[in-house]
């Protein structure tokens, strides 16, 4: 039984190896995209400015998963992974199959997500 289980640690480190691998070469391909925008444009006015702005945004987003992902190694490393940093159960093998960076279960992502929409919602509704 402790075999599957050693088994099971390395599988879960290897898909955040995966994802870790592949968000470095997204953000690489995107940053070499956006060097070579600014530099094709630099002399001129810039009419791709929301295009730009788009791969900033998306490079963000990618840095903000790349930080999930190396706070998932740490849970790892520690024997946490796979378990919610906010109500203690185990996150369902699915969603770390399709999130190996998540650090909450699905429960208490829409809770979070819930509170988060309640503080931005303007007053009087």
């Amino acid at each position: 039984m402790r075999a599957s289980k050693e088994i099971t640690e390395q599988e879960k480190k290897r898909k955040l190896l995966e994802e870790r691998a592949e968000t470095l070469a997204e953000l690489d391909h995107l940053r070499e995209y956006l060097r070579g925008e600014v530099d094709a444009n630099a002399e001129e006015a810039d009419p791709d400015l929301y295009e730009r702005e788009k791969t900033l945004a998306l490079i963000r987003t990618l840095e903000d998963k790349l930080g999930s992902i190396e706070q998932a190694f740490r849970l790892a490393e520690k024997g946490t992974y796979g378990i919610c940093e906010r109500c203690g159960e185990k996150i369902d093998p699915a969603r770390l199959e399709a999130l190996p960076q998540t650090t909450l279960c699905v429960k208490c992502k829409l809770q979070m997500e819930q509170i988060a929409r309640m503080g931005v919602r303007p007053r009087g509704r």
